[in-house]
């Protein structure tokens, strides 16, 4: 059977140099280059001001967790969160339709016939036949089982065994 090697740690973000990951380092060169640009845009004293928000932010998002996850987990579920309705209705007259759409469609589906149920007796014979590997015939088949032969076993064939 072919061995597969299955990859233990998935949540854990591959890093590039030293401990920055990936995209902690596009975060920093996005920033990086955001600042280059509103270096050469505006005027020096608006550019530290500005600067120094831009590079606040890019460090939020690069190396700030909430609960164990990345910022931008936490900020996207928030803005989801946001969109959704406060207050939820329940139209208790379109589920009631919908589950008997279900239920007519079920009843069209021929249900599987009723298994007898297994008694103790029975429970025993197939727990001994699972036990000795299929060599076990039950009680109520001896009469119809065919006869086994037995066949003397000598000492030298036990002691090999």
């Amino acid at each position: 059977m072919e061995q597969f090697l299955v990859p233990q740690f998935i949540d854990v973000e591959d890093k590039i140099l030293g401990p920055i990951t990936t995209r902690q380092f596009v975060l920093m060169l996005g920033g990086g280059l955001l600042l280059f640009i509103l270096y050469k845009l505006l005027p020096f004293a608006y550019f530290i001001v500005v600067g120094i928000l831009v590079i606040l932010a890019v460090a939020l998002l690069a190396f700030a967790k909430v609960n164990g996850r990345p910022v931008h987990f936490f900020l996207l579920n928030f803005l989801q969160t946001s969109k959704r309705p406060k207050l939820r209705i329940w139209n208790k007259a379109a589920y009631v339709r919908d589950v008997k759409v279900k239920y007519e469609a079920q009843k069209e589906i021929v249900p599987p016939p009723i298994k007898d149920p297994i008694i103790e007796s029975r429970l025993i014979d197939l727990s001994l036949l699972i036990n000795s590997g299929g060599a076990y015939v039950g009680e109520s088949s001896f009469e119809t089982a065919a006869p086994v032969e037995k066949k003397p076993v000598a000492k030298n064939e036990i002691k090999a065994a």
